[in-house]
């Protein structure tokens, strides 16, 4: 792979787990037109893969607030099942607080019935993008083509490890020294600390159930 730097700018706007036959009907049509409308209303979702320097496969989850466009999270492992899903998703709630919406494509991941109903427990709404419509999750779509082209393109990584390692640094420097036009020249985080701030508003932190009160 060929080495090098720089990085994402505005929103443009897979996998092992079983799905039912329920769970993806409930998926089968698009019903994302839901816009941001204040920080964490809606996020977005989605894996991108790369492989290690031996072949070795790795999966990438990153979410996005969409209003900020704050990558909130982002995680590497050589496999995720739904499982491992709702424990990101748990975590993230608990320190981010839970969204109003969460959009998505319909991997099976993301329309499984242990995501599903656990996102409902939470409070918080699926919005599934049409299938083969993935402009319709342009926010996550323009992030992981710039992390792609200026940072898995030019990196080889050892192990899955430093994958995470070099991966979060990238998420630091998106975050926090990456301007972005749609944001008035302002860093994501620079934003969300002006929307704050001008507004006089802090950020509701709701309850979450354990993800181990739903059988996955």
């Amino acid at each position: 792979q060929e080495k090098g730097s720089s990085y994402l700018e505005d929103g443009r706007a897979e996998s092992t787990a079983e799905t039912t036959q329920e769970t993806q009907s409930r998926s089968g049509r698009g019903n994302s037109e839901q816009g941001a409308e204040y920080p964490n209303h809606v996020c977005s979702y989605d894996f991108v893969e790369d492989r290690i320097e031996r072949g070795g496969k790795l999966r990438i989850l990153a979410i996005i607030d969409e209003y900020t466009r704050e990558c909130l999270t982002i995680r590497v492992e050589p496999s995720m099942p739904a499982s491992g899903v709702v424990e990101m998703l748990e975590w993230l709630f608990l320190t981010h607080g839970v969204p109003k919406f969460l959009r998505s494509d319909n991997g099976p991941e993301f329309v499984a019935r242990a995501v599903c109903r656990w996102l409902e427990t939470s409070g918080c709404q699926t919005l599934f993008i049409t299938p083969g419509s993935p402009w319709e999750n342009g926010y996550i779509e323009s992030f992981f083509d710039k992390l792609r082209d200026e940072c898995l393109n030019r990196e080889v990584f050892r192990n899955g490890r430093e994958a995470q390692i070099i991966v979060e640094n990238r998420r630091q420097e998106y975050n926090n020294y990456r301007p972005h036009s749609s944001l008035g020249y302002l860093t994501p985080v620079e934003f969300a600390r002006r929307y704050y701030e001008k507004n006089r508003v802090k950020e509701v932190r709701q309850p979450v159930e354990k993800a181990g009160s739903l059988s996955l």
